[in-house]
């Protein structure tokens, strides 16, 4: 009897400390469906890595020496998936820019990695999405062989993440492959705004604002440069 092969993800490491390398590398080698490519111990030998290879998915260490992590992704013209890995906490704001998968902080408990995996791969393999129906109160998106409806005052802010959408609910987050633009052209601007190229947020779910962040559902969002002029409450 023969089994189906599961699919093999490649996946990079980019990280300077020799022993954290080597635990992403143990945990690495017990998901059977990631192949690691290559360790590399810093941003320069990472990107001839990309440049030569197909890489699926990259754990980014922030703190290399030479060029620093986010520099590293800025510098990227078609960047993998990319699951950040950090003994600080306070780069997170910095990746809204970035399309960051998940973001592990040091030390990595195994249960952890697990889950930032399986983030990646439900991307990986998400279908592609198509609005069906828009109507005052909900939409219907369909996903494979499935139709999501979504009422509308339960959304608290949708966040894209490159070909991906995570609309954020009462009830949950609901993940899809669909462009955030696709869907903005469907809401309602009285009820929703664009405040980011990543973010469009319910109004009548804003907590706290400023001049470039508001908060909606506990989570501070940044105001993107280019939507603060056409941005009105």
């Amino acid at each position: 009897m023969t089994h189906p092969v599961s699919k093999k993800y490649n996946c990079i490491i980019v990280e300077d400390e020799p022993i954290a390398a080597e635990i992403l590398e143990n945990f690495v080698s017990k998901d059977e469906e990631l192949h690691l490519v290559e360790k590399c111990s810093d941003a320069v030998y990472a990107g001839s890595i990309l440049n030569r290879q197909d890489i699926d998915l990259m754990f980014l260490d922030l703190h290399l020496p030479v060029i620093k992590g986010f520099e590293f992704l800025k510098k990227l013209k078609n960047p993998p998936l990319v699951i950040v890995t950090t003994a600080y906490h306070q780069y997170a704001v910095e990746g809204y820019e970035l399309d960051i998968v998940d973001y592990l902080m040091k030390p990595i408990p195994y249960e952890r990695f697990t889950k930032a995996v399986e983030k990646f791969k439900y991307l990986m393999n998400a279908e592609e999405a198509l609005l069906e129906a828009a109507d005052r109160d909900h939409i219907f998106i369909s996903s494979g062989k499935k139709q999501i409806k979504i009422v509308l005052h339960d959304i608290f802010f949708i966040e894209s993440l490159r070909e991906y959408i995570h609309i954020h609910t009462k009830a949950g987050t609901i993940t899809v492959k669909m462009p955030i633009s696709r869907i903005e052209e469907s809401l309602d601007p009285k009820m929703f705004v664009r405040i980011h190229k990543s973010y469009i947020i319910s109004r009548s779910k804003i907590e706290v604002r400023s001049a470039s962040m508001i908060q909606v559902n506990g989570k501070k969002l940044p105001i993107g440069r280019t939507y603060k002029p056409f941005i009105e409450f």
